[in-house]
């Protein structure tokens, strides 16, 4: 156990510093997996007993992490899991990974982080090393971590280090994950930077020094303003396409054959998951104490979340197309996730279309291999749940009045679907052909072969 900065530097490159995690979630649990791999014991501190009890079974409640690489070192005594916060007094080194979301004025709910740097607080010595993970707005770790840090009588520097280095998980992402992801890091005084930096140097492939917290924190916001922006604008030309009659997955395939100055994005029926629709708000929030209007951001984060709304005007105008009302008709919802191939529901756009589609009075259901059964944690805004999801029979596909492709899982079989359904609307571009008359893309009718 370090007594000092100076130790701590010896057990960090000796490989001996004990590691903890505060939050066990898609950011914290991959993140002790690369602790463990790199020879560190680790401890994960969670506030769920359910969360904690599973991980030392050597089960896996994160999707990106497998039961049998977690088992494994549970079983070497590399990974333990504890809600008992006391024992943060062990750990020389402490990342704190824990959800910062927006409360309904799109302001920043920093109540985890705080409860976090309280309970590190209570136990900081000389000697530790804390690094903050939680995506935030530029300010955060100098502005409200470290005062509740130095309440204990030590000093940032000379004592402690602390540091920003945000996460950068993208689930289900067979190729970039925890340890081969470029990190970024930035410490709140040379010698903070210094220590943060030997550490993850450990665990991950490449690491990418940075001026300050803030300006770590700012890269993380600013890395998903950009995709928040460019969404927008794809999500727009889908509906400019619509308008002039052309099919947007065209007119992306052929921008995209230009080798220099572009960058392929593609449209859907709007945002979800944990950063996209939720990080550049962080920013908005502070530039806002600072008298600056992001507008881009404001603009863009309006023209996503209108695209449920447009899905289902989609989807009212194709049934009437075929002299079908939108009210009594049966929907089916071909994937629920917000993105494909996981089963994570956060912020998906498929619950505000289902509720859309219900408010107008259509018999929804839907299919989806990740995800077995909607149910009520309290922020879906459903009203009818728990709803689970039905068997894609043959039966299935030609009795609803339509089939609206909204996350194009590869488990499905969509030229079936298109075969079998009297009506496909797809907003992937996951179909390539017309179907004769009976797919309706999010904009034009798609002339290409059928690709899936």
């Amino acid at each position: 156990m370090a007594g000092s900065l100076d130790q701590l530097r010896e057990l960090v490159a000796s490989g001996k510093a004990v590691t903890g995690i505060i939050g066990q979630g898609y950011v914290g649990l991959p993140l002790a997996v690369e602790f463990a791999r790199s020879g560190f014991r680790t401890i994960g501190f969670d506030i769920s007993s359910a969360v904690v009890d599973g991980i030392n079974a050597g089960n896996s409640h994160v999707e990106d992490v497998s039961g049998e690489v977690l088992g494994g070192f549970v079983k070497k005594g590399l990974i333990t899991a504890t809600t008992d916060f006391s024992r943060l007094a062990e750990c020389d080194a402490i990342s704190i990974c824990v959800p910062t979301p927006l409360n309904k004025t799109k302001d920043p709910d920093l109540s985890y982080v705080v409860s976090a740097a309280e309970a590190v607080r209570r136990t900081l010595r000389p000697g530790q090393l804390i690094i903050l993970e939680s995506t935030t707005y530029p300010g955060t770790t100098r502005e409200v971590v470290l005062p509740i840090l130095e309440q204990s009588g030590l000093v940032v520097g000379k004592d402690f280090t602390l540091c920003f280095s945000p996460e950068r998980v993208d689930p289900g992402n067979p190729t970039w994950q925890t340890r081969n992801t470029p990190k970024v890091i930035g410490g709140i005084t040379p010698i903070c930077g210094e220590l943060g930096l030997a550490l993850y140097r450990k665990v991950f492939d490449t690491m990418v020094p940075v001026e300050s917290p803030e300006a770590a924190e700012l890269v993380k916001v600013y890395e998903n303003t950009f995709r928040l922006i460019n969404i927008a604008l794809v999500n727009e030309l889908a509906q400019a396409c619509d308008r002039l009659g052309l099919d947007v997955w065209g007119v992306i395939d052929a921008a995209a054959t230009k080798p220099f100055g572009f960058m392929k994005f593609t449209p859907g029926p709007g945002l979800g998951g944990h950063c996209i629709p939720l990080d550049p708000h962080y920013l908005s929030w502070k530039m806002r104490t600072l008298s600056f209007k992001t507008r881009m951001i404001e603009l863009a984060s309006e023209i996503n979340a209108e695209m449920p709304a447009y899905v289902v005007r989609k989807v009212s105008d194709a049934l009437n197309d075929r002299e079908t009302s939108l009210k009594g008709s049966k929907v089916l919802i071909l994937g629920v996730a917000y993105k494909k191939n996981i089963g994570d529901l956060r912020e998906s756009p498929a619950l505000d279309i289902i509720r859309l589609l219900q408010e107008k009075g259509a018999k929804v259901s839907y299919h989806d291999p990740y995800v077995p059964m909607i149910e009520d944690d309290g922020h879906t805004p459903l009203k009818e749940l728990p709803m689970r999801s039905v068997p894609l029979t043959d039966q299935q596909l030609q009795t609803v009045d339509l089939a609206l492709i909204v996350t194009d899982h590869k488990d499905v079989d969509y030229g079936r679907v298109l075969s079998l359904a009297p009506l496909v609307v797809d907003t992937r571009g996951v179909i390539r052909t017309n179907g004769n008359g009976k797919l309706v893309g999010l904009s034009g009718t798609p002339s290409a072969s059928f690709v899936a």
